[in-house]
Parts: structure tokens; C-alpha cells; sequence
């Protein structure tokens, strides 16, 4: 697979479309994912126009340099061909043999100019074109209108002229002469040909394609100066009028055909826009028109997109020709009519391929819609817009929009109404997000002085239960304990004292490590029937504790109370609580014998309230 002719680099993109808006064939589309524009490789030509026309120089080719690098080391005999466009872009250079020279140091065996093979090439055009039988053709020259009409005109593939281009004519001419296992490479003016050295194989094949700024890189790169360097000629074969090919009109002037606006039957035409209209006005008048087009989409060679930017037109136009005159001074006409009859029987036909790219045409409904939904129904007939999309008219715009190389944000009318609804909609946002964030700092000062309560609550708590002579503890429903206080370590005696010297509070602790099963079941108990237990007497150890474990949170959480009843300060609570239910259960009985007993009560009342007191602290003097 060839890899793609142009780049485009989003990182350095500026979404400005002036690319989208100089293809000739909308070969470049914007991705709506991320609107930037990417180009399509089967439908480009390549013209070049978007790399001219890229502004942040976001847009680059395919290089050569390596490529040619690698031939020159390989060993190989390598030829440097050199179009005649050397002579405008070079104007730094005062001789055009310190320029060969130049090409030499870099490795080349041998360094021809492409003007042999140009008047090799016009003068097929002259046989063709002379020998006229009704049918017109287009000159196959410039591959980005060769590869313009096989995309998008197939149609007119019969009419493009079956001969070679001179790069290819001079690529034969010098395997001829010096042996079909020299490896070529083309340096020229047109990025395009580096596609078209693609189609060619065999002794037709260019090896590789330099564009001149790519050549001035190599010279950069390997220091090499006209002031360092001393004459040298281009090899043979050398070329008569070929050397006016960097102009338009040059290869017909080079063919010795004849211009004459009467007589003339040859209409040469040049810049992107006049290709456009010249192939579409071959395809739809030429029954009227009745003329041969010599078409080249830039303003001929001298200005193709591998020349330097910022060239001069007119400068170059005046060093091209001459140049030619320079070279015709010493032309010698016999040596170049016999060179013409030797390598006039080089093959120089070629056939051409349908590539069609031409993409359906939505129906006229959806272009509609579409004008409407970006609010230009208005210019459906109307064939008006301000081309900042990179279209003419805003129904082409819908057009390719349908087509999937477009999008509605590219127009900038569409995209500003949009920009101002989302300014007003943020506007809108930023008012309910500012209402928000107060109410939520409200309730965050809310929340904080909450935690501060239930913090110091904690705390308190926390110390309360500490002081407390009974022990306590809370555990989870799978009895991890939750809190606990010193006096529920100090019952549970010295292996809970361990552990809380590990794990202060036993917090985390599993309460049936700590506690005998019939002991842990009362929490189990509670928490799986949410039913408190009171003062129940249970055995642990040596001693009888009196435990009440109730609930605190539905199946979740229980807590409970453990009193030793054996110390001072439980045994009399104690004491006084069940002598205090005796009294309360007595004192019923005795209601319901009163009748019988008479007097009794009262003694039996006076007794246990002396037992009671004979119990009691006695009251503080």
C-alpha cells in the first residue's frame, strides 16, 4: 500500500480550513469528532494546494530524503534527473554548471536534464496531434490533472494524450544510454510526481522523487556551497527548446506546434481554477470548442508546490528562458537530431486507470433539511455564502455535508448563533451552579457544626462511661465490638487486658473470643429479637455478674451493662433493689391479707424498712 501523498498534524492545526477551502476536489474532510480536517488519500490529486496554503505549516508530504540517501549509499550507479524549473528556483546560484556540480557531490554517477526527454515527449505530441482525426485531446503532462480526470471525469480517460511524461521519456533515455541497472531519481518542481513514480516498473521505473526544497535540505545537510565547488556539465543526451517545459506554453512551443489564435488549434491554460473550468467545459463543449487543451494545474512548473515558497513568478518566468537562451548558444543541432532518431524508438505510450472517487449527490430533500437545520433554507436556490467553510455557496456546503466531508460547526454564522445560545445556557448554568454551592456550603457549615456536636458528644460520652464503676460495651450484629470502657476490661480480667494493649477499647475485638458462649448468646439474643434483658445473673469465672444487655440499633447494634456483684458498691445496690422488690411485692400481699393480719402488715413493713436502713450509707453531717 502507497503512503498517503500529504499529512495533516492536529497538533499544530489551527482549524483555520483554508485547506478545506483550496482542494479542488474535497479531498479533505472534518472529522466531527474533533473538527479538525483530515485529508482523504483516494481522492486527493495531489495539487499541493492545501500544503501552500497552510498557514501554521500544519500540512506536510511525503519525504524523499531518506529514500535517496539510501540509494546514493547502496553502491549503485544513481542518475539525478533535473526538470529545467532548476534554472527559476535556483537564482542563488549564478551557474547552472556550479548547480551540476553541486548534485555531484552528493553522489550522483550521472546528472541529465529532463529537457531531452520534454522534446522527446513534444514531438509525439506533434505526430498525435497532427495527425488529427476528429478526436481532441488532453495533454498527460501534469499528473495532478491525470490523476484529476481518472478521479473525477473518467469519462474523458480516452482523451487524455497516451504518451509519457517528459520525467518518465528522460528516465528511458538514460537507462538507454547508461545501462538499465542505474537507479534514477527525479528532482523537479511537483510533489504529484512522487505518486506518479508509482505507477512505472521496469526500465520506466523512477526510483525515487525529490522535491527542490528537499534538494537544498541535502545540500544543507552535507555543507555543500557554490563557492567551494568548480564547473560541471549535465550529461548527454542535452535537450533543443525543451528547456521552456517550466513554462505552460513551453512543451508546445518545444513540439514546434503552432499558437496562432487563428489558425491554432491548441488552447494551453494554467492555475487551479482554470484547470477546473477547462476540463469541465472539455467534457460538456468540445463538440463547440474544438481545440486541444494543454493543461497544467499551477501556474505551469514554475511555480509547483516543491519550489520554494515566496518564488517570484515573473523572476523565474525571466531565468527560465534564460537559461534556454544560455543553453541554445551552443546547441548543436546534428548531434540532437541523431540523439532524436536514436532514442525516438523508446516506448513512450502509456495507458491511464479509472480511479472514479465522484461521490453520489444527496436528493434534494435532504439538502434542504439540511440548509434549514443550520438556518440558510433561504440560499437553496441562491447561489451565495461567504466561503468561510471552505465552499462556494452554502448549498455546496449542504452538499457535502450530506456526503460526510463537512460538518455544520464549519459554518461560522451556524457556529456563532450556536455560541451565543451556549453562552446564554452557561450563563444560565453558572447562576444555578452559584445558587448551589451556597446552599451546599450552608449545608456543609451545617454538617461540620453537627459533626462538632456529635464529636463532643462522643467525647463526653466517652469519658461519662469511663467514670462508670460498671462495665460496658457495644457490639455490632456479628459481635465486633464497637466501644467499651476500662471497667468492662478490668471484669473480664487479664486476657481482655492484653488485648487492650494491642487494640485500646477492644475495638474491633470479636466479643466470642472474650466471653463464653452462653455469656455471648445474651447479645446474640437481643440483637436477633430486639428485646432487652435485665439483671440477668450469669457465672463467669469465680465471680457473679449482673449483666442487662438491651438494644441500641434494630438487628444492628446492642448494648451491655455488666456489674460485678461481688464489689462493695454493686452488692449494696443490690441489696437495696431487691429488698426494695421484696417490700413492693410484699406490701401487695399484704394488702390482700390485711383483713386477717390486722396489725401485721405495719410490723412486717417497720421490719424491712429497718433492714433497709441498717444497709444504707448513713446520711452526710
Amino acid at each position: 500500500m502507497i503512503e498517503p501523498l500529504f499529512f495533516i498534524h492536529h497538533e499544530t492545526c489551527i482549524q483555520c480550513y483554508a485547506c478545506v477551502r483550496i482542494c479542488p476536489v474535497k479531498a479533505i474532510k472534518v472529522d466531527a469528532g474533533t473538527e479538525f480536517p483530515s485529508i482523504i488519500p483516494e481522492r486527493c490529486i495531489g495539487c499541493g494546494s492545501c500544503f501552500r496554503a497552510c498557514a501554521p505549516a500544519a500540512i506536510t508530504y511525503r519525504s524523499s530524503v531518506e529514500e535517496t540517501k539510501a540509494l546514493l549509499a547502496s553502491g549503485q550507479r544513481v542518475a539525478a534527473i533535473c526538470d529545467p524549473t532548476i534554472s527559476g528556483e535556483f537564482n542563488d546560484i549564478t551557474d547552472y554548471r556550479k548547480f551540476v556540480e553541486m548534485i555531484r557531490q552528493l553522489g550522483f554517477a550521472f546528472v541529465s536534464e529532463v529537457s531531452f526527454g520534454v522534446d522527446l515527449v513534444a514531438w509525439k505530441y506533434k505526430e498525435l496531434l497532427e495527425d488529427f482525426h476528429g478526436k481532441y485531446y488532453i495533454t498527460a503532462n501534469c499528473p495532478a490533472v491525470v490523476s484529476f480526470i481518472e478521479k473525477y471525469y473518467p469519462d474523458l480517460i480516452n482523451n487524455l494524450a497516451p504518451v509519457v511524461s517528459p520525467m518518465i521519456a528522460t528516465t528511458l533515455a538514460v537507462r538507454k544510454n547508461y545501462g538499465k541497472d542505474v537507479k534514477v531519481v527525479f528532482i523537479g518542481p511537483c510533489i504529484a510526481a512522487k505518486d506518479e513514480a508509482q505507477r512505472y516498473s521496469g526500465e520506466a521505473a523512477v526510483d525515487s522523487v525529490l522535491t527542490f526544497v528537499e534538494l537544498r535540505q541535502l545540500f544543507n545537510e552535507f555543507n555543500i556551497r557554490e563557492s567551494q565547488l568548480e564547473f560541471s556539465e549535465f550529461d548527454p543526451p542535452f535537450g533543443n527548446k525543451g528547456s521552456l517545459y517550466p513554462l505552460s506554453e513551453g512543451i508546445i512551443q518545444a513540439a514546434e506546434l503552432s499558437q496562432d489564435l487563428l489558425s491554432g488549434r491548441i488552447i494551453t491554460t494554467e492555475g487551479r481554477n482554470n484547470m477546473l473550468d477547462a476540463v469541465k467545459e472539455f467534457d460538456s463543449r468540445i463538440d463547440m470548442i474544438r481545440h486541444h487543451f494543454n493543461i497544467f494545474y499551477n501556474e505551469g512548473c514554475l511555480m509547483g508546490p516543491g519550489t520554494s515558497a515566496g518564488g517570484e513568478k515573473f523572476l523565474r518566468r525571466t531565468l527560465v528562458t534564460d537559461y534556454a537562451n544560455k543553453r541554445l548558444q551552443d546547441f548543436d543541432p546534428e548531434t540532437w537530431e541523431k540523439n532524436m532518431k536514436t532514442y525516438g524508438s523508446l516506448d513512450l505510450v502509456r495507458s491511464f486507470t479509472e480511479d472514479d472517487q465522484r461521490l453520489p449527490q444527496p436528493s434534494e430533500d435532504m439538502v434542504r433539511e439540511i440548509l434549514h437545520s443550520i438556518g440558510k433554507e433561504g440560499e437553496m436556490e441562491n447561489n451565495i455564502g461567504c466561503e468561510s467553510c471552505g465552499y462556494a455557496n452554502c448549498r455546496e456546503f449542504a452538499v457535502a455535508i450530506a456526503q460526510g466531508l463537512a460538518t455544520t460547526d464549519m459554518c461560522h454564522i451556524y457556529s456563532s448563533k450556536n455560541r451565543q445560545e451556549y453562552i446564554k445556557s452557561l450563563r444560565s448554568a453558572n447562576e444555578k451552579l452559584a445558587s448551589t454551592q451556597a446552599a451546599l456550603k450552608e449545608s456543609e457549615e451545617k454538617a461540620k457544626h453537627e459533626q462538632e456536636a456529635e464529636k463532643e458528644a462522643t467525647e463526653s460520652m466517652s469519658a461519662m462511661l469511663q467514670k462508670l464503676v460498671s462495665g460496658v460495651v457495644i457490639v455490632d450484629e456479628n459481635l465486633k465490638i464497637l466501644h467499651s470502657n476500662r471497667a468492662f476490661v478490668r471484669i473480664l480480667g487479664d486476657d481482655a487486658a492484653m488485648v487492650d494493649e494491642v487494640i485500646p477499647g477492644l475495638v474491633g475485638a470479636d466479643l466470642k473470643t472474650l466471653l463464653p458462649v452462653h455469656f455471648y448468646k445474651l447479645f446474640s439474643y437481643v440483637i436477633g429479637s430486639d428485646e432487652d434483658l435485665e439483671n440477668k445473673d450469669i457465672q463467669y469465672g469465680d465471680n457473679t455478674l449482673s449483666v442487662s444487655v438491651f438494644p441500641i440499633r434494630k438487628n444492628k447494634i446492642a448494648g451491655g451493662i455488666l456489674r460485678d456483684m461481688y464489689t462493695p458498691e454493686v452488692r449494696k445496690e443490690q441489696i437495696i433493689r431487691r429488698l426494695t422488690e421484696a417490700i413492693d411485692e410484699n406490701f401487695g400481699m399484704v394488702q390482700k391479707i390485711a383483713y386477717l393480719l390486722g396489725e401485721g402488715s405495719a410490723k412486717t413493713e417497720k421490719i424491712l424498712k429497718t433492714v433497709i436502713e441498717s444497709h444504707q450509707s448513713p446520711p452526710n453531717k
